[in-house]
């Protein structure tokens, strides 16, 4: 999506929602999210599973050492080549590096492609990525929201979208995913831009506390 069509997005979603037209005020333009090329989609997908279940700068941590250790870039070859106890040193549990280990013999042997990943649905994308161990819908909603540059995604398995979207909209409780599902139809084909700003109100409100 370009700046103009973000934009128009954007100006969309603040006629439909009230709520949603004081975060855009308060939070500014969201980001424009281009597709990651190809050849770096790997790197991108190896980050997002090292993100899992981590607070963000303990995530970066772990992921800057293991890009060191790595040799500066994470590829699938880079990923093979290492000895386990190397990617342990790195801070990876052994869940992720098994993960990890098996994306990179996945792509390698041409079972996951992710070169030609972009032709696919978002459907597609997450049944195609899900083949690989530890990888589920929230990997897979990161990586078409991040690296695919999908404008329509909304990932209900992720707490972050959730309590900013109870916060934001005043609910008495965090709604799970499947009632989640259902708040955020009235935002289709936008929902990804909708959850950007819900991750906004949670900084705001770390940024208070």
């Amino acid at each position: 999506m370009n700046v103009s069509a973000t934009d128009g997005a954007v100006a969309s979603l603040c006629r439909r929602d009230p709520v949603l037209a004081a975060l855009v005020e308060r939070h500014g333009p969201a980001p424009v999210r281009r597709p990651v090329h190809g050849g770096r989609r790997f790197a991108e997908l190896a980050r997002t599973v090292v993100y899992q279940q981590l607070a963000g700068r303990a995530a970066a941590a772990i992921h800057g050492r293991l890009e060191v250790a790595l040799g500066g870039e994470v590829t699938p070859a880079a990923v093979l080549a290492a000895p386990p106890e190397l990617l342990a040193s790195c801070g990876l549990s052994r869940a992720k590096a098994a993960s990890l280990r098996d994306l990179a013999e996945k792509v390698d042997s041409g079972q996951v492609s992710l070169a030609r990943i972009g032709r696919l649905s978002d459907e597609e994308v997450v049944a195609h990525l899900c083949q690989v161990r530890g990888v589920g819908p929230w990997t897979a909603d990161m990586f078409l929201m991040g690296a695919l540059g999908r404008t329509d995604v909304w990932p209900v398995g992720d707490y972050g979208v959730r309590a900013g979207f109870a916060r934001a909209w005043g609910l008495s409780d965090i709604p799970g995913p499947r009632e989640l599902m259902e708040l955020g139809e009235p935002f289709r084909p936008h929902r990804s831009l909708v959850a950007w700003y819900c991750w906004r109100v949670l900084d705001d409100r770390s940024a208070a506390s």
